[in-house]
């Protein structure tokens, strides 16, 4: 499953080459869903999506596709690790429309989750006001 996500890129990595076959690249995106606690968000390209962000600098704010992996390991004292990794494989600029999955992709394109404002209550009336209020208290 895809998720989307959009923010301003904070900072970019260059890529390293972590083995012979396998390179990657992260970036910190900033999502300020909330100003006031912005959180920082770490993704990273694999591979021949490294240089997708060739284009792109600190300061400007995109739109990301990625995906979710997480992995298992075992380290050498048979202590079992988990890890997460946001796996991106699409950006654009904020405000492009980013391209659905081509026909026959098994990964379902999903928008993630947005939290929506809490709406106060306003159903209730002032001390008083309410003949209807069969409260002791």
């Amino acid at each position: 499953m895809s998720f989307e996500l959009t923010g301003k890129i904070v900072e970019i990595m260059p890529t390293q080459q972590v083995s012979g076959k396998f390179q990657k690249r992260e970036f910190v995106m900033e999502h300020a869903e909330n100003p006031q606690y912005p959180e920082y968000i770490k993704f990273e390209f694999v591979q021949d999506k490294c240089d997708l962000l060739d284009k792109f600098a600190a300061g400007q704010q995109v739109e990301v596709v990625f995906n979710l992996k997480g992995r298992k390991w075992t380290d050498a004292k048979g202590e079992v690790k988990y890890f997460n990794t946001l796996q991106a494989w699409k950006i654009n600029t904020a405000g492009q429309a980013v391209a659905a999955p081509v026909a026959g992709n098994a990964q379902a394109k999903a928008k993630a989750p947005q939290a929506q404002a809490a709406k106060p209550y306003t159903d209730w009336a002032p001390n008083g006001e309410d003949s209807d209020n069969d409260l002791p208290f």
